[in-house]
């Protein structure tokens, strides 16, 4: 199966279960005369749509550079990691947190098939913290790419308890299409195998599908 970002939506689908009941309760309230309890509750239906916004992206021309997964800041960038899910080799990971004003739709950083999709349970520490990774409830991507297989991993936090992930095992995915998101912000994380380099410091700011964070030696 050819997992493909689909026809553009501006708001992303699980922000429609918030937004249309919102605004049909603002239009309603309207109708009644109720002007300002309308206005309130069109204000929060617009936040909303902010909140789950899912603005188009331009991926850079070069099949070998690694794009940001997510809109945000990294924070974390650790050249001999190790994954339980890529084990026997050591291993680059860059993390990117994401507030709750990024966007929160997650992109391909790479084309390629994927391998292994998993859930896993757990805490809800503030998704900054180094061990975040680790103990807290996250997903995680195991994608099969020309340049050797890579994981992507979204990691739930303190805000963020709803992680969403819309492709399946055996999937063929293009890089930067949409994947998934984290309701309300959180953290991505990639590894990378031997024979990369980061393009982008600890502090830099990154937008998912545009930004080159990485690219092959």
């Amino acid at each position: 199966m050819i997992c493909k970002a689909g026809h553009y939506e501006p708001i992303a689908r699980e922000g429609y279960v918030f937004f249309v009941p919102i605004a049909v309760l603002s239009f309603v309230l309207w109708l009644f005369g109720c002007s300002w309890s309308s206005l309130g509750f069109l204000l929060i239906s617009a936040g909303v749509a902010a909140f789950f916004r899912n603005p188009n992206r331009f991926p850079p021309e070069g099949d070998a550079l690694v794009l940001s997964p997510a809109d945000g800041k990294v924070v974390q960038i650790v050249e001999d990691a190790h994954s339980d899910n890529l084990p026997g080799v050591s291993l680059k990971r860059i993390s990117i947190f994401m507030s709750v004003f990024n966007v929160h739709v997650n992109r391909w950083p790479l084309s390629g098939t994927v391998q292994r999709v998993q859930h896993f349970s757990g805490r809800f520490l503030d998704a900054r913290e180094p061990d975040a990774s680790k103990v807290n409830e996250h997903n995680s991507v195991v994608l099969q790419t020309q340049e050797g297989d890579i994981e992507v991993v979204q990691i739930a936090g303190l805000i963020a308890r709803r992680i969403a992930c819309w492709v399946s095992e055996g999937d063929r995915v293009q890089r930067g299409d949409r994947f998934g998101l984290i309701r309300f912000g959180s953290r991505l994380d990639v590894y990378l195998p031997p024979g990369f380099s980061f393009e982008v410091p600890i502090g830099a700011r990154v937008r998912a599908g545009e930004t080159i964070i990485a690219k092959k030696n």
